[in-house]
């Protein structure tokens, strides 16, 4: 290991001392009983709400995918992704925060998904409790997997060590992390890492700015590639066995690729996710006071429409300054690294990489606890054993944080994983699952438990569906999954209900007292 290695690795360690020594510091307080450890006791303020809610849905996917797909194919894939999210998030922040605050207190004071949803449509068997954390533990499984993908892939890439060694030691960190601080470590960290992430993107962007020759440069650059730098046209790699060819010393690209509204409507659905994602969803209901949203609204705003439009900038300068460093869609995703240790002093590259890692355990860390309270809140206690004790919720919550973990490692296994695919269908599965049912659940007085259940069995099951058959087709069948699995979950959820009993006096009148702003059972 060389000096500037050796420095890198001092500045990672350093930050990632301070990360464990915040679970370290929560630790006393998240131990205290269950709705402490999974929901924080709802006592986050308006700025680690916002920031905590980003860095988490985020993850390392912001630092590496993002750029990773401007870099490989241009403007219009990542660009439309990118305003897709922007617009689903304030959305989400504008419609569905204050209402599910304030639904999820008259609901039994939930402080899980799964808790919510049963509680909200007052079952005695709780088969939407069992349906919705079924799910929550297969998506979040495949999401976590993503995560420690990144972890192999940053390290692997600094250190010239395998990435598989490098992806297990990622896990172990994350996995001693979650288990000491619980939801609160989880919150006050990730709002030093979305700080961490948002610094780390615009250095690199402005620095490799300078060093390609401006603004200018990089986009006469993008323009000489067919379709690199069109809203509605895809520049196509020329590759043979997955990877791209090179003549004289450039990269080969093919003519652009037609880009019409079929693909942007599939790039813009990833807008749709928000009102399914648990990571983010659970940040509304754990904000100390419902006030304090509209504050958090304009942070999460701002910090979202820079940090993507940076993301999606730094694929395209890479592109100019590393033509050819980076010929394969998988590698592609390390371009921010190849900028960062270019350009940075060793010491401070080293707290940029940080920034990969901050993005990394912020996601993977939600992921795994709401995973974990899935299993051990609402199917162990929830429905195995009603009786046990807090003490036994969080053996258990633990015991699965160690199994989901494992499972995670052997999904990542392979070094040639794209994270952007791996985050690109879980997304698809909470926001088809979940995001119908939130919206029905808050805003649908008529929406009945069994409404409820065909949207969440039709939209999960439809992103199999659609995503390993349907698809296959092609031409106007090859849109990303989570549009038609979301339609479709709607239309179960108004049709199901419409045909069966109307929900009971006491679902309608807890439905319209909150809508009258009163949380009291």
């Amino acid at each position: 290991m060389n000096g500037n290695t050796l420095q890198i690795l001092i500045a990672m360690v350093v930050y990632m001392a301070a990360v464990i020594l915040i679970g370290v510091f929560y630790a006393k307080r998240a131990n205290k009983s269950s709705d402490e450890y999974y929901l924080g006791g709802r006592s986050l303020g308006p700025w680690v709400t916002a920031m905590s809610a980003e860095a988490s849905d985020m993850s390392g996917w912001l630092l590496m995918g993002l750029p990773g797909v401007a870099y490989w194919c241009g403007l219009a894939d990542a660009a439309w992704t990118a305003i897709g999210l922007a617009v689903g998030t304030y959305l989400n922040w504008l419609i569905v925060s204050k209402r599910l605050r304030r639904y999820s207190v008259r609901a039994n004071n939930s402080i899980t998904l799964p808790d919510f949803f049963s509680n909200r449509f007052r079952e005695k068997k709780p088969v939407i409790m069992l349906i919705s954390a079924a799910f929550i533990l297969i998506f979040f499984t495949v999401y976590a997997s993503s995560c420690l993908v990144t972890c192999g892939k940053l390290f692997s890439t600094l250190f010239g060590l395998p990435y598989v060694w490098m992806m297990i030691i990622g896990a172990v960190f994350v996995l001693i992390y979650t288990l000491l601080g619980g939801f609160l470590a989880e919150s006050a960290s990730d709002f030093m890492q979305a700080i961490v992430m948002i610094v780390a993107l615009s250095v690199i962007v402005v620095i490799s700015t300078v060093k390609a020759g401006g603004i200018g440069a990089v986009i006469d650059n993008a323009q000489s590639i067919p379709g690199f730098l069109e809203f509605f046209g895809l520049a196509t790699p020329a590759v043979q066995d997955g990877v791209q060819l090179v003549e004289a010393g450039k990269p080969v690209f093919g003519n652009a690729a037609p880009y019409g509204a079929l693909s942007v409507a599939s790039m813009m659905a990833w807008g749709l996710g928000y009102f399914g994602m648990p990571q983010v969803l659970l940040r509304f209901m754990a904000i100390r006071k419902e006030d304090e949203l509209k504050r958090s609204r304009r942070i999460a705003r701002v910090w979202v429409v820079i940090s993507l439009a940076v993301a999606v900038f730094i694929g395209l300068v890479g592109r100019q300054l590393f033509p050819i460093e980076h010929l394969t869609k998988s590698s592609a995703e390390s371009i921010f690294i190849t900028l960062s240790t270019s350009f940075l002093p060793p010491l401070l590259a080293g707290f940029v990489m940080a920034g990969i890692l901050a993005a990394t355990i912020s996601s993977s860390d939600s992921y795994l606890l709401i995973a974990a309270s899935a299993l051990a809140k609402n199917i162990f206690q929830g429905v195995a054993h009603k009786k046990a004790t807090d003490k036994q919720v969080m053996l258990v919550s633990r015991i699965t944080l160690v199994v989901l973990t494992l499972i995670g490692v052997l999904i990542a296994l392979d070094e040639n994983s794209v994270i952007f695919q791996i985050v690109s269908f879980a997304w698809a599965g909470f926001g088809a699952t979940f995001g119908p049912i939130m919206l029905f659940s808050l805003f649908w007085k008529r929406t009945t438990r069994a409404g409820a259940i065909a949207g969440m069995v039709g939209g999960g099951a439809m992103v199999f569906i659609w995503k390993l058959g349907i698809a296959n087709l092609g031409g106007v069948f090859a849109i990303y999954e989570l549009l038609p699995a979301f339609i479709f979950s709607a239309i179960c959820i108004v049709v199901v209900s419409l045909l069966t009993k109307a929900p009971s006096k006491e679902i309608e009148e807890d439905f319209e007292a909150v809508r009258a702003g009163n949380t009291e059972a």
